[in-house]
């Protein structure tokens, strides 16, 4: 028989060190994270101008912002959005396809056994380091060797190789869109294929060793193997990447030269920084755009979490709900029998 200091002992319950471990974090996310959100919820509903700033307008921005009905100045800022929204899309789909071709392609190459390729994690470390690079030293690196004088290195090699005058990248449209493109990928691309690198190795090699022996060539492999299994993260990354273009916001902003900023790269992200820190301090309008950008988001992440659920696992889950449903049922009757 157990002495009551034994039963004592045994009652001791460690689960209040586990929440004072991890109290600390939930502190600085209601700080930091919830609190700022149900704040910018708040401004949403409350006028534009240091005048208005108090003055509580319900949904009117949202109505102003979407719709564009009202006077020029309502006009002019549901153009505003719709501009920046495609300057978002823009910037993001220019970045996003070449930078999973690229990725997927260097994936392949580095996880295929049939190629020696030397020094394969030298070469895996040199291309995630701009993943780690602060996206401010990026954006003033490119400022810098895309710089519109003739000074600047990209101009200054065209020149010596005849071109007569250096090309704006900063200010043109196009050009500051594809300098703005490139940076993104160049700075993310590593990093996707780290996680595509990851997936194609959790397949299992035995298929692979099947198709070798079927007298698949690699173009096969690829296509009929390789693609498909790694539908679930392709998808992981493009919905991740979307979010992150969504609130593009370090590079398009510090590209630029002054203080003028490149309305043709201005992302919703800026859109919403310059509204509420510039005068007049449009805090209405740049609250409702930020709820706006967290629905889309929300709806994105949701799309990601349905479309990568174990349809197997949720089916398996149903069939022992039901065979467990049927075995309480069989017992209920047999008890009522007897």
């Amino acid at each position: 028989m157990r002495s009551s200091a034994q039963n004592k002992i045994r009652s001791i319950s460690y689960a209040k060190y586990g929440y004072m471990f991890i109290l600390p974090f939930f502190i600085i996310y209601f700080i930091f994270q919830l609190f700022p959100l149900f704040n910018t919820f708040k401004l949403s509903l409350y006028g534009n101008g240091d005048a208005a700033a108090n003055t509580f307008v319900g949904l009117q921005n949202f109505s102003d912002l979407i719709t564009g009905d009202g006077n020029i100045s309502v006009v002019a800022q549901h153009k505003n959005v719709i501009r920046v929204f495609q300057n978002t899309i823009i910037l993001w789909f220019g970045n996003f396809i070449p930078q999973l071709a690229l990725s997927l392609l260097l994936a392949v190459w580095f996880t295929d056994i049939n190629l020696k390729i030397k020094g394969k994690t030298f070469f895996k470390i040199v291309m995630y380091l701009p993943n780690i690079v602060t996206a401010a030293s990026v954006a003033a690196l490119f400022l810098m060797l895309f710089s519109k004088t003739k000074y600047g290195p990209i101009n200054s090699l065209l020149m010596d190789l005849g071109m007569e005058k250096p090309i704006d990248f900063v200010r043109d449209k196009w050009n500051s869109r594809f300098v703005i493109m490139f940076a993104q990928t160049w700075m993310w691309f590593g990093n996707t294929m780290i996680m595509l690198m990851a997936a194609i190795m959790g397949i299992s090699p035995s298929l692979f060793e099947a198709a070798d022996i079927d007298g698949a060539n690699s173009r096969q492999v690829f296509t009929r193997i390789t693609v498909p299994l790694l539908r679930p993260m392709v998808i992981y990354v493009m919905i991740t990447s979307m979010i992150g273009g969504l609130q593009m916001w370090d590079i398009p902003y510090l590209y630029k030269e002054g203080t003028t900023y490149n309305r043709n790269t201005e992302t919703i992200a800026v859109y919403i920084y310059n509204h509420f820190h510039n005068v007049p301090h449009n805090y209405g309008y740049s609250a409702a755009a930020s709820v706006i950008l967290f629905f889309v988001t929300a709806i994105l992440g949701s799309i990601c979490f349905i479309m990568n659920v174990d349809k197997d696992a949720v089916a398996r889950k149903k069939q022992i709900k039901e065979a467990k449903k049927q075995m309480k049922m069989q017992r209920k009757s047999s008890f009522g029998g007897f």
